[in-house]
C-alpha cells in the first residue's frame, strides 16, 4: 500500500466512532473484498493498520491489507444488529477475502416450525426443504446463539432448550423470567398472541421492522380515533417492545452513499444556493400535529451531509395552544437560535424549513426579534418540491434527480419521521391517561393532580391507598375505589 495512501487511511481510522458497525474494506477499483463487523469500529478497523500487531502478520490478513485502498462503514445500534448486516453484506457481495462464507451449508441457520403450536427458533446446518422457515447463514455461530438469547429476552419466544407449561385452558406460561410488559404480570398468554411475538423476531431477522412497525401504528391510531383503547394499548405495547430491541434496523440491501457522493451533493447544494461557504453543518426543522392536537417540533443536524443524531432536539409548542404552523415554527426556531447565541456557538451553514413562504418568514421572523444575524435559510415545500428562499429570488424546482435537492429531502424526511415518532410518543401516553376518564368521582383537576404526582399510568397502580390520599381532593372512599379499579382494569 502506498504510504500516502496508508496515512490516509490511518487519518480516516482516527475519525471512525467507538460504536457497533459493519465495515467494508475496498480495493483500488472501489470493488468490496472483505465484510466484517465490530462491537467498537474504530478499535477493529485500526488492527488492519498496526503493523505491529500479531493480526495482521497472518497471510490471509497480510494479503487483505495489502489490497486496501478505502473502506466504508456502517453504523448499528447493538451487536445483534451489525451481525445480521454483515452476514446479509457478505451473501450480496461474496467479497474475495470473506473466504469462510463461501459454502452456506457449513454455517448454522436460524429455523423456524410454524407447523408448531408454538414455534421455536433452532439452529440448523442444513436447509430442508420441510416447509419450515429458514434464516441466515451466519457466519459466527458464538454470535447467532448470543442473538437469539437476546430475542428470547427481547421478544419471548421460545428456543430449543424451553419447556412451556400448558395451563390447560388455550393459555400457556412460556418463560418464568420473561419481562412483564410482554405477557402480563403473569408471564401467560395464548398461541395466538405468541404467534404476533414470533413474527416480530422473524421481522428483526429479516431486516423488515421498519414497514411492519409502520402498519401496527396505523392500526393502533385507527383503534384510538375509533376510541377502542383497549385495543390500541395492546398494538401500543407490541410497538413498544419492538421498538426497543430494532431501533433503527438498517434496510440490509441499502448502500449508504460513499463520501465522494456526498462531497458531491454538498458541492451542487453551495452552488444552486450560491451559499459563501460549503453547507457541512445543517439543520432542518418539521412541525407535526394532528388536526391541531399533540403540536411538536422536530430539529434533525447533518454534518458532512450525514444525521448527527446526538445533535437531534425536539420540542412542544409552550407560547399557544392550538394548530398555526407559523407561530410554531417562529417559537421552536427562535427557542433554537436564542439558546445557541447565549451559549456563543456557531450558527450552521444553512437552516432547512419544511413548508413554504409562510414558515420561512416565520423562522427569518423569530432572528429578527431577537436582533440575531440569520443564517442562510431556505424552504422545501412538500408540493413540486420546491425550494423557497427567503429574499426576492423565484421559487426553485430542481430535478429529482438532482443530489443537492436529494440532500435536502433526505434531511426533510428524518426531521418529519422524528416528530412524528414525537407526536406517536405523546398520542401513546394519552392513550394510557385515557384509562382515568372511565372511572366516576374524578374532574379533569384531580386527573391532572394525579398525573402530575405519580407521572405515569403505571406509577399510578402501583401507589397504595395511603399515598393516593396525599393528593389534594383525593379521600379516603375516593382512593380505594381508584386503587381497586385501577387492579380491575390492568392491561
Amino acid at each position: 500500500m502506498p504510504t500516502s495512501g496508508a496515512s490516509n487511511l490511518k487519518e480516516k481510522v482516527r475519525r471512525l466512532p467507538s460504536t457497533p458497525g459493519v465495515y467494508l474494506m475496498k480495493d483500488r477499483l472501489g470493488s468490496v473484498i472483505y465484510v466484517g463487523k465490530a462491537k467498537n469500529l474504530r478499535k477493529r478497523v485500526s488492527t488492519y493498520f498496526q503493523p505491529s500487531r500479531s493480526f495482521t502478520r497472518q497471510p490471509k490478513i497480510r494479503a487483505l491489507v495489502e489490497m486496501i485502498r478505502d473502506f466504508e462503514i456502517m453504523e448499528v445500534k447493538s451487536e445483534p444488529e451489525a451481525l445480521l448486516l454483515e452476514g446479509q453484506l457478505i451473501k450480496k457481495w461474496r467479497p474475495k477475502y470473506n473466504t469462510d462464507f463461501t459454502d452456506d451449508k457449513r454455517f448454522l441457520l436460524v429455523r423456524v416450525d410454524g407447523t408448531r403450536e408454538l414455534p421455536r427458533f433452532t439452529l440448523a446446518r442444513f436447509r430442508k426443504e420441510d416447509g419450515a422457515r429458514y434464516f441466515g447463514p451466519f457466519v459466527h455461530a458464538q454470535h447467532i446463539r448470543k442473538t437469539l438469547a437476546e430475542m428470547r429476552r427481547q421478544f419471548g419466544v421460545l428456543l430449543s432448550d424451553s419447556n412451556p407449561k400448558a395451563l390447560g385452558d388455550g393459555r400457556f406460561r412460556l418463560y418464568e423470567d420473561v419481562r412483564s410488559e410482554l405477557y402480563g404480570s403473569e408471564n401467560v398468554t395464548t398461541r395466538e398472541k405468541y404467534l404476533q411475538r414470533v413474527e416480530q423476531a422473524c421481522a428483526f431477522l429479516e431486516g423488515k421492522s421498519r414497514e411492519w412497525l409502520a402498519d401496527l401504528k396505523e392500526k393502533m391510531a385507527t383503534e384510538s380515533e375509533k376510541k377502542n383503547f383497549e385495543k390500541a394499548a395492546e398494538l401500543r405495547d407490541i410497538v413498544f417492545a419492538l421498538e426497543a430491541s430494532l431501533k433503527k434496523t438498517r434496510k440490509f440491501e441499502r448502500e449508504i452513499a460513499s463520501k465522494s457522493d456526498l462531497s458531491k451533493e454538498l458541492e451542487s447544494l453551495q452552488e444552486i444556493l450560491n451559499l459563501n461557504t460549503l453547507p457541512v453543518r445543517m439543520e432542518c426543522f418539521d412541525i407535526s400535529h394532528i388536526s391541531g392536537t399533540f403540536v411538536v417540533a422536530s430539529m434533525v443536524h447533518f454534518e458532512n451531509g450525514r444525521p448527527n443524531k446526538q445533535q437531534y432536539r425536539r420540542y412542544k409548542i409552550k407560547s399557544f395552544e392550538g394548530n398555526d404552523d407559523f407561530r410554531s415554527m417562529e417559537e421552536v426556531v427562535g427557542r433554537r437560535y436564542r439558546r445557541m447565541a447565549s451559549e456563543d456557538r456557531a450558527f450552521p451553514d444553512l437552516v432547512v424549513i419544511d413548508g413554504g413562504r409562510g414558515q420561512v418568514g416565520a423562522a427569518i421572523k423569530s432572528f429578527l426579534l431577537q436582533d440575531l444575524e440569520p443564517p442562510p435559510i431556505i424552504g422545501l415545500a412538500k408540493k413540486h418540491e420546491t425550494i423557497i428562499f427567503p429574499d426576492e429570488r423565484p421559487p426553485l424546482r430542481l430535478p429529482l434527480s438532482h443530489g443537492g435537492l436529494q440532500l435536502l429531502q433526505r434531511m426533510r424526511d428524518e426531521a418529519h419521521r422524528f416528530a412524528n415518532t414525537f407526536n406517536a410518543d405523546l398520542r401513546s401516553r394519552k392513550i394510557r391517561e385515557s384509562i382515568l376518564d372511565d372511572f366516576t368521582g374524578l374532574g379533569p383537576k384531580k386527573r391532572a393532580l394525579l398525573m402530575a404526582r405519580f407521572k405515569s399510568i403505571e406509577k399510578l397502580r402501583s401507589t397504595t391507598i395511603e399515598q393516593l390520599q396525599n393528593v389534594e381532593g383525593i379521600g379516603p372512599i375516593t382512593a380505594k375505589k381508584l386503587k381497586e379499579f385501577l387492579d380491575a382494569n390492568h392491561r
